[in-house]
């Protein structure tokens, strides 16, 4: 299974610890992490991956894979700036958002118009009021998301 966290590039210290540990979670499950591959949340997740032997992939915005926070195993490179974005998701069966900008919240919005199981920590509250968009399942422990991730998470002939 391929599970991807999104999140702020510059998260406070109680999101970093929240990433590091969804990152641990993922690589217990034996999932891959797939993220944007820079800093914030998307280093302190691939981290946290590593620090359990995880494999991570990095879905870079520019054309130099030396961009790639250290804890990266696997760089792609783009050159698509934010539109990578959608290859994040599309390349994921399940998402974690954690805290988040703007650019999370594009993240997010491609979960939910794909129909990718989206689930928050600290995110994002959007107002579903007059709206058919799917759930977005907030979690409160990192734990807790990557079990909903793995639950949630949609199945590919591979799996």
């Amino acid at each position: 299974m391929q599970i991807g966290v999104i999140g702020e590039s510059q998260p406070s210290l109680e999101g970093k610890k929240l990433a590091f540990e969804v990152g641990v979670e993922i690589a217990k499950a034996k999932a891959i992490l797939i993220c944007g591959g820079l800093s914030g949340v998307m280093e302190e997740a691939s981290r946290g991956a590593k620090s359990q032997g995880g494999l991570t992939v990095g879905i870079l915005p520019g054309t130099d894979k030396a961009t790639a926070n250290p804890y990266i195993d696997i760089p792609i490179v783009t050159g698509l700036d934010q539109a990578r974005n959608i290859i994040i998701i599309r390349s994921s069966q399940a998402v974690i958002a954690i805290e988040g900008s703007y650019g999370t919240l594009s993240e997010m919005a491609f979960c939910l118009k794909l129909g990718v199981p989206l689930i928050g920590l600290k995110t994002w509250k959007l107002n579903r009021e007059n709206h058919e968009i799917p759930p977005i399942i907030y979690a409160q422990t990192a734990k807790e998301a990557v079990e909903i991730a793995i639950s949630k998470g949609k199945k590919v002939e591979n799996d």
